[in-house]
């Protein structure tokens, strides 16, 4: 069902003209892309250091707040334009794009390094920080910045292999492949 739904949805954004407009354009998607990967570093920079803070390797002596004031507008500006670019691309190329296996799992970790997000900004919020000062913050905070780096590595990765087709719909694979991959049209025939 949500597979259909999702399926669906792209056959209907890539049968929008600026969709095809943007994929064939032999300046803008690649200028997209670029964007793309450009503000990707310029976030996973910032938050890198902050994780690396909150893990207490580095910046000991600098109190965790401070890092992250500091490095917050930066890391938020790449966040928002790589969140647009993003969307471009995947506009771009809606149907190849829903039926890869990689994006699909990408997607499944952006959800929780946002989740992992919400949850740690809440803890500090809660909290008078008293440990702000400390070289190494409480276990807590460690695990969430180690899974914050976990999940963005594992982004990264997934979004390198959306241009692989080793999964793809036209290939032969097993069912459960299919449905991963969300192949409505593969999965129909097997019925």
């Amino acid at each position: 069902m949500l597979n259909q739904l999702l399926f669906d949805l792209a056959l209907w954004l890539d049968a929008q003209q600026w969709s095809t407009d943007l994929h064939e354009s032999y300046y803008v998607y690649n200028w997209v892309e670029s964007t793309h990967v450009l503000t990707l570093m310029i976030f996973l920079g910032m938050l890198v250091v902050i994780d690396l803070r909150m893990l207490g390797y580095i910046f000991k002596d600098v109190p965790v707040s401070k890092v992250a004031e500091r490095l917050d507008k930066p890391m938020m500006f790449g966040f928002s334009v790589m969140f647009v670019t993003g969307f471009l691309l995947y506009y771009a190329i809606p149907v190849r794009t829903t039926t890869s296996i990689w994006f699909r799992i990408k997607v499944v970790l952006l959800i929780a390094a946002g989740i992992n997000a919400l949850l740690l900004r809440n803890i500090t919020k809660q909290e008078n920080l008293s440990w702000d000062n400390d070289p190494v913050p409480p276990k807590r905070i460690r695990i969430s910045a180690g899974l914050s780096i976990a999940f963005w590595a594992g982004v990264i990765m997934t979004g390198r292999m959306i241009a692989y087709d080793w999964w793809d719909c036209h290939k032969a694979m097993p069912g459960f492949m299919y449905w991963a991959a969300g192949c409505v049209n593969e999965l129909a025939e097997l019925d």
